[in-house]
């Protein structure tokens, strides 16, 4: 038993100790005093404290067993939340201790009527990201699930519809779609070789009128290529469940784009006249849609988990890589005056303006040194040293945050995949029947999940 210490005074005067309780939460015994009590008057434990002793019916509707003899109450409730809620009457601010769940904990807190604005701004972050990982598990385990059920659908469109979108997004759904996804993988990397490779002026062929041009074959296999990822997004488009959401994804716009300038070039090509193709306006059309074509190498990021963490990691490292940009700026302008001014005095000054001698900071500055432009007197290559020894630095920042944020979104991502899966283990347990028989409507889908996550949600943390 630990008693809660009682305030010597209250308005002047000593406290006459009679307004106090015994509450037992989860079998440590708590005496807490009506004074603390009273400060959150629509807290359930005051409300407790100011229920008359022969209203059973309110104090049971707000505890679970109470002894009148005593004045003992009852919660099945965690005692360690418990200490933590204690803060709230004192300190009137609650942390969340190290160890305890922040969803449980928040349920706590509901279950004792303490508002969360209480929360310390600390804990209300760390909450919110814990709300966000439960958020990314819930959607982890609704894709598992959704790959599980059985089909459900009424006419056989709705079943082709399906089955047609798993072959073509859910590789570990089936052998064959895992064929196709290693299928259109190769065809990316062919396509991008094909397309490196076409610029050989040794494999290149002359045209009629003398220009070379790519090879027949390597058109060929170009041409295929396309053909393939063509059928591909094609099917993925009829069979997408929400068409203008798969129109308007980025990976879909990529693969939109990596696409359409093949046939836009082969209408310029085959389909316009002579005279059209004659004007060089057209033709350097032509030169950059085919440029637009290594838009595809972007499409294995569909294919590559590696790829995706690394784009979600440069998502999250913005503010660092803002900082390395905001550095480099600084000191990109400030060398290139400090260039530009003393390397004027020379009469073989290579340079002549200071936007032109961004181009030596920049080049300086990241240690790449091409040598084009450089200092010749002695101030302005003292300059270039201090240049380059602070682009060193000023790169070598902001690097380590960036890799640690790589770091630990790759090993939290592996974590809440391995969460998502035993989560669905449990479910499977706690139900006693396949997991296809869980999946009901939309919205008692999302209770439920939260619901069992909530219940498990400590093995994670």
């Amino acid at each position: 038993m630990w008693t809660i210490p009682k305030p010597k005074y209250r308005n002047g005067s000593c406290s006459d100790g009679e307004d106090e309780i015994a509450v037992n939460i989860g079998g440590v015994r708590v005496v807490l005093f009506g004074d603390v009590l009273n400060r959150y008057p629509e807290s359930r434990l005051a409300e407790l404290l100011n229920c008359s002793d022969g209203d059973y019916e309110g104090i049971a509707s707000l505890c679970d067993d109470f002894d009148p003899g005593r004045k003992e109450f009852y919660f099945d409730r965690d005692p360690d939340a418990f200490k933590c809620i204690i803060d709230v009457y004192y300190f009137d601010e609650i942390h969340i201790k190290s160890g305890i769940c922040p969803i449980c904990f928040i349920k706590e807190m509901e279950f004792w009527k303490i508002d969360q604005s209480v929360l310390d701004e600390c804990c209300k972050s760390y909450l919110s990201e814990k709300e966000d990982e439960m958020n990314e598990i819930a959607g982890k385990v609704k894709v598992i699930l959704e790959a599980r059920e059985v089909e459900r659908c009424v006419t056989r469109s709705q079943r082709c519809q399906r089955f047609l979108w798993r072959l073509m997004e859910k590789p570990e759904s089936s052998l064959p779609a895992r064929v196709i996804a290693i299928v259109s993988f190769l065809s990316i990397l062919v396509s991008a070789v094909v397309m490196c490779v076409g610029t050989i002026p040794e494999l290149q062929v002359a045209d009629s009128e003398g220009k070379l041009v790519e090879h027949p074959t390597l058109e060929a296999i170009e041409t295929a290529c396309m053909l393939w990822f063509t059928a591909e997004y094609l099917l993925r488009l009829a069979s997408a469940p929400n068409k203008l959401h798969f129109a308007l994804s980025i990976m879909n716009i990529i693969d939109f784009m990596a696409i359409m300038p093949f046939y836009v070039v082969l209408s310029l090509t085959y389909l316009g006249s002579s005279s059209i193709m004659e004007l060089a306006n057209v033709q350097q059309a032509v030169q950059a849609l085919r440029i637009m074509r290594i838009a595809r190498i972007f499409k294995l990021a569909r294919h590559s988990s590696g790829l995706q963490t690394l784009t979600y990691a440069l998502k999250r490292s913005l503010k660092e890589l803002g900082l390395l940009l905001m550095y480099m700026g600084v000191g990109i302008f400030v060398f290139s005056a400090l260039a530009y001014t003393m390397e004027q005095s020379h009469p073989d000054t290579l340079f002549r303006s200071i936007p032109q001698s961004f181009w030596w900071a920049i080049i300086t500055m990241t240690t790449v040194g091409y040598g084009d432009i450089y200092p010749k007197t002695t101030l302005g290559k003292c300059n270039a040293a201090l240049s380059f020894l602070c682009g060193v630095i000023a790169i070598a920042l902001p690097i380590h945050p960036i890799i640690n944020n790589f770091v630990v979104f790759y090993n939290k991502q592996k974590v809440l995949e391995t969460a998502a899966k035993h989560e669905v283990e449990l479910m499977e347990l706690k139900s006693g029947r396949e997991t296809q028989g869980v999946i009901e409507a939309s919205s008692l889908w999302s209770i439920n999940i939260h619901t069992h996550l909530n219940s498990h949600f400590k093995i994670y943390i």
